[in-house]
Parts: C-alpha cells; structure tokens; sequence
C-alpha cells in the first residue's frame, strides 16, 4: 500500500475528510476562540535551532530514559479520551503501536478501553492517568485497579477543574455517551465508513469511570476537588512513579516537587482548557530553572512534528508526548497511517541530529537553541 502521510497536514487532510465533522472537530477543536492552541504551535515554530558542522554523524541514537526505564524514540504517546471516536479500535491501535515502537501510551481516565484491557494490549508499555471527578473513593479505585495490574507511572491531571469551553463541540452537540439527533445522523451517513466500522466494533463508551453502585459519570461535571491535600493522600497511596500534569507556573512546579511527586507535566492540555493560557513551551525553561537541572519534567502541547520534540528536549524536557497528530493519523488510515505518523516523527528527529550534528538525542541542549533563555542556566 503507497504511504500517505508525508506531513501533518496531510494526515489532518484525510481525517477531516474521512471522520464525521462532530468527532473530527472534538479532536481538532480547542477552548475558546483557539488562540491557545494555535500559539503553542506558532511559539514552537518560531524557535531557530543552531546547525553544528564538521562532527561524524553516520552514527546516531534516540533512545531516551525516564524513570530508570530506556525508550526506543524520545516521544510517547500522550493520555486522550475517547480515541475510539477517531476511528474504531484506535485505543488498540495506540497499545500496538506502543509496544511496536517502544514508547510509553498513557491510558486517560477517559478512554474506551480499560485500565485492565490496556495493560495486556501494551503490558510494561502502559501508563495510567487519573481524573478526579465523581469522588475520592472512585479515584482511589481507579488507582487500585492500575496498581494491581501493573501499572507503575501515574499521572494526575490537575488542569481540569472544569473543562474548557470548546465552541465546535457546542455547535455540533457532542456529547459522552454519543447522541444522535437529525444532525449527527446526517454527519455519520455522509461518512459511511467510519459509522459501519462504529456499528460493527460498538459504539465507544467510558470503559473506566461507572463502577457499581456508584453516581454515573457525566463528562461535564466540576473536577475541582483535587487540591494539595489529596495531592499528599494520593503520594502516600501511590506506590509507584507519581507524575502531576497541566503545570505552567514555577511556584506551583516547585511545590509539588516539594511534596514528594515524582515528575512535572508541563502542558495546557494542548490549549483545550484556558484560551489565554501561555503556550506551554514558554513556560518549560522557566520551570526547569525553578526546580533544578535534574528534577524530571515532561512536556506536551504545540509538539506536531520531530523538530518540536527536539525543541523540547532542548528547552529543558526530559521526555515528549505527543496527542493530536496520531489521532489524525488514525483518522487518515487507520493503523497504518498511525505507523506513517510515528514512522515520519522519528525519521524528523533522526534528520535533525545530524543537521544539527549531534549523535545522541541526550546530548541535545540549550546551545543548540537560539536566544535560548535556559543557556546561561545549563
């Protein structure tokens, strides 16, 4: 089969036109009037990155180490609800390719999978991230369930309190668990076979958050009761790595350094939250200043292509995830334009070590940045 995905856009292209306009919208939509999500990208784009010459590059290395655990690619794969509304079997997809590649997927709170069906689709592979939403208790059996399949990375989402206006999704009425009325009918018919493949393989649903006996999830209900306290419940409960996610100020990355978590996730969810947020990547360097050169940070948001992943590294990131271009992917070709995707990133990043003449992916730092504010720190 000709490969095609040889960019973004290319993928973003056939998945618009391939997935119904509701769905393709709730995962290329974003809060607001979009500002935030576009700035991320813009602010990444924007970055030069220094060229080395005259260094032997026929050699080079993107293996990449968190959590004392080696990763084939310096990316992974990261936490989105409802993948399986990109295209039916996308979260199996997502496990595949995890184990395929070598990279960490992290399984959402709000995924069409279970915590106990990804952890035998992509074993060691799996990560879990946690919302908070119906209670405490449900939270903590969420934990309990990843725990004792063997998750050891946990991530809480804290940017969450409420989710974010997003205007596409109120104009097209999406809703979890999806309803069809004369719009939504007329969307899935004109897009026969992403709705055939949803009636063959189920209708996706929230395969994680209703337990027995307990109040039934509704997406849009507040998450604001995650405060420092049950911060400090969860780190005595949690066992394992404890990573906290939707981080963009220094005093609050210190604190929660302080309390004993065991990583930062720089992020703004991708601009899907708070449309006046900064972009992501203009916060990293200032918190990577705030906690120290070796305290562990992770960093999504804006990150389209391998030069970004770069950028990040060099910006002061330990390890990258990455969301939306391979659920355009998906949308384009199913789980082969999910390989093209990871296939295209990689190749981006292998390129750009020797263009920039270094040959290992560890050895990327602030010089290799222009105006980089973090060069006079590191």
């Amino acid at each position: 089969m000709p490969k095609k995905i040889f960019s973004l856009a290319d993928a973003r292209k056939l998945a618009r036109r391939r997935m119904p306009r509701m769905t393709f919208d709730y995962i290329d939509g974003s809060a607001g009037d979009e500002r935030a999500c576009a700035l991320n990208v813009e602010k990444i784009e924007a970055l030069r990155m220094l060229p080395r010459v005259l260094v032997n590059v026929e050699q080079r290395s993107y293996r990449k180490s968190i959590f004392g655990q080696t990763w084939d690619l310096p990316f992974g794969i990261a936490p989105m609800g409802m993948c399986n509304l990109t295209w039916p079997g996308a979260d199996a997809m997502l496990a595949k390719a995890a184990r395929e590649y070598g990279i960490p997927l992290v399984l959402s709170t709000m995924a069409s999978s279970s915590i106990e069906t990804t952890a035998e689709r992509a074993g060691e592979h799996a990560w879990f991230q946690l919302y908070v939403g119906q209670s405490e208790e449900v939270a903590y059996h969420l934990v309990e369930r990843a725990e004792t399949v063997g998750y050891t990375n946990l991530i809480l989402t804290v940017d969450v309190p409420e989710i974010g206006f997003r205007p596409r999704e109120h104009r097209n009425g999406f809703q979890s668990p999806v309803r069809i009325g004369p719009k939504q009918f007329f969307d899935f018919a004109f897009h026969p076979h992403w709705s055939l493949l949803t009636l063959k393989t189920g209708v996706p649903t929230l395969a994680n958050v209703n337990i027995d006996g307990g109040k039934k999830f509704q997406r849009n209900e507040a998450r604001g009761k995650v405060d420092w306290d049950f911060l400090a419940r969860l780190r005595e409960r949690w066992p394992g790595n404890l990573i906290v996610k939707g981080v963009l100020g220094c005093e609050d990355a210190v604190r929660i350094r302080d309390a004993g978590v065991d990583a930062v996730y720089v992020s703004n969810h991708g601009g899907r939250q708070l449309d006046s947020a900064p972009a992501a990547i203009d916060m990293l360097p200032q918190i990577r200043a705030a906690v120290g050169p070796d305290y562990p940070l992770l960093f999504d948001s804006g990150v389209r292509n391998g030069e970004a992943v770069i950028k990040a590294l060099a910006l002061g990131a330990d390890f990258v995830f990455i969301g939306r271009p391979l659920l355009y992917a998906m949308g384009a070709a199913g789980y082969s334009g999910l390989q093209e995707m990871i296939e295209l990133i990689r190749s981006q990043i292998d390129i750009s070590l020797a263009q920039l003449g270094c040959t290992d992916i560890n050895n990327i730092d602030a010089s290799y940045i222009i105006d980089n504010p973090l060069s006079e720190n590191r």
